[in-house]
Order: C-alpha cells, then sequence, then structure tokens
C-alpha cells in the first residue's frame, strides 16, 4: 500500500513538473502566434498604401508626358508626328504616343494607328490596361488617355513598368492591380486561368489621383508555413527555458521542502525528550 502510494505521489510530482515547464513553451508560442498575425496584418495594410504611392508615382510620368503632347493635338499629323517620335525617344518609360481627334487616333509617333480610343472609353478612365492589342499580340500594354475638348493624346506604356513596381514587394505578400475590369500583377494578369490567392491577411486601397484599385493578400497556406518556420528557429530556446523552469520548480517545490522536513524531525524528537 505504502509502495502504492509512493508510485501515486512520484507520478503526480512527475505531471506537475510537466506541466510547470510547459507553461513557458505555450505562452511564448501564443505570443509568437499574435506577433506573426500583426505582423503580416501590418505588412499588407502597409504595402497598399506603399504599392500606391509608387504606382502613382510611375504613372505620373505618363501623365507628364501626355500634358507636354497635348498642345500637339488638333495640328496636322505631318507637321507634328517627328515631335511625337522625339519625345517617345528621349522618355523611357514611354512606347508610344498618339494623337486623337474626336473618337479617332488620326496621328502616332507609331508608323501602325491601333485604334485603342474606344477600348479606353469603355474603362471610363484615364488608364486602362490592353490585353493582346493588334500591334503586340500576346503582350499587354497600359495607356493612358488625356483629353481637352474633343482633342487629345493617348500615351501607352509597357507592362513592365507595373510588373516592376510590384516585384519590389519581396515580402510574401501578392498585390494586384486593378484598372476597370482588368488586373495585373508581378507574375500574370487577366488572361490568366485564375487570379492569385490573396485569402489571408486581405487589404484594399484606391488611388486617389488614379482610380486604380490596389489588392494585397497572402496565398493560403502562407502563414501556417511562415508559423512553423518560426517554431522550428524558436523551439529549440523555448524547450530550453521550459526545461530551466521545471528544474527550478522541481528544486523549489520538492528539494527543499524535503530537506525542511529533514531538519524538522530531529528538532521535534529533541523536545520530546
Amino acid at each position: 500500500m505504502s509502495r502504492m502510494r509512493n508510485t501515486g505521489y512520484g507520478a503526480m510530482k512527475l505531471v506537475l513538473i510537466l506541466a510547470i515547464s510547459s507553461l513557458p513553451v505555450g505562452a511564448g508560442l501564443l505570443v509568437m502566434e499574435y506577433q506573426q498575425a500583426k505582423k503580416l496584418e501590418g505588412i499588407a495594410q502597409d504595402s497598399v498604401q506603399e504599392a500606391i504611392h509608387s504606382v502613382d508615382l510611375a504613372l505620373d510620368r505618363i501623365h507628364a508626358s501626355a500634358l507636354t503632347a497635348l498642345p500637339l493635338a488638333g495640328r496636322a499629323c505631318e507637321g507634328v508626328r517627328g515631335r511625337l517620335v522625339d519625345q517617345v525617344v528621349k522618355a523611357p518609360h514611354l512606347r508610344s504616343l498618339a494623337l486623337t481627334e474626336g473618337s479617332q487616333v488620326y496621328c502616332s509617333s507609331k508608323q501602325t494607328r491601333h485604334m485603342i480610343h474606344s477600348k479606353l472609353e469603355d474603362a471610363n478612365q484615364a488608364f486602362g490596361l490592353l490585353l493582346n492589342p493588334p500591334s503586340m499580340p500576346e503582350s499587354v500594354l497600359l495607356a493612358y488617355q488625356l483629353r481637352e475638348n474633343s482633342q487629345g493624346v493617348i500615351a501607352t506604356t509597357y507592362d513592365l513598368i507595373l510588373r516592376n513596381e510590384l516585384r519590389a514587394f519581396r515580402t510574401g505578400l501578392t498585390i494586384v492591380l486593378e484598372f476597370g475590369d482588368q488586373y495585373i500583377w508581378s507574375d500574370g494578369d487577366s488572361r490568366d486561368a485564375e487570379r492569385p490567392s490573396q485569402v489571408e491577411y486581405f487589404k484594399k486601397g484606391v488611388s486617389a489621383k488614379y482610380g486604380y484599385v490596389v489588392k494585397a493578400g497572402y496565398a493560403e497556406g502562407y502563414a501556417a508555413r511562415e508559423a512553423r518556420q518560426t517554431m522550428r528557429q524558436l523551439l529549440p530556446a523555448l524547450s530550453l527555458i521550459g526545461v530551466t523552469t521545471g528544474a527550478i520548480a522541481y528544486w523549489g517545490l520538492f528539494k527543499l521542502r524535503g530537506n525542511r522536513g529533514m531538519y524538522r524531525r530531529p528538532l521535534t524528537a529533541a523536545r520530546n525528550a
């Protein structure tokens, strides 16, 4: 009976020490999970604002080029086409400049006049994505339309101007830009079979200047993978803290109490004598 009682007491001590040892490990993992969630959410929110800022700056250059060419709209193409070509040559961010009259392109820096004005009209906004344009099949162009009364300018640039801005965000975050019904991201666009996953810590913003939409989020499973990687890095340190805590608890709860009992017994015997 005494042996069973001692066995049960030893098991209780073991369970108690294990529980005390696991407390710092569990608390550390909970704190890690909370901090990671706040970190990922903060990165997503900040990245939306940073993307709007950086893309706006890129689009500002296109707007400035179109504004420079606007005074040429309405003039005969023979007299101004050379100036359009010169302006495009001096601006690496441009692919072409075209002058419009009403709903028609009548003069372009390119030999072939690509009829893109009607597509931009459908988008009902200044900037629009042109997928598989006739002059560049299997490609994507970004077009900007600037008008003054019935005359205007259309400036086009390659999709790389947007993709390069998005690729600067090397945080595991997927950022998508939407221009009307079309979208583009660092590795794809509206021609893809499906949109990239952004289900975790999803955030959204709108450019007050140009009206395009920025959507940011992590792919499904990203947070879990990050948590496992962080756990592998922290678990040895947390385990060491747990073992140390357990050893201190064992010494404080049982060793010192046992020593005190040993001291009490001789004193009690002396008093009885």
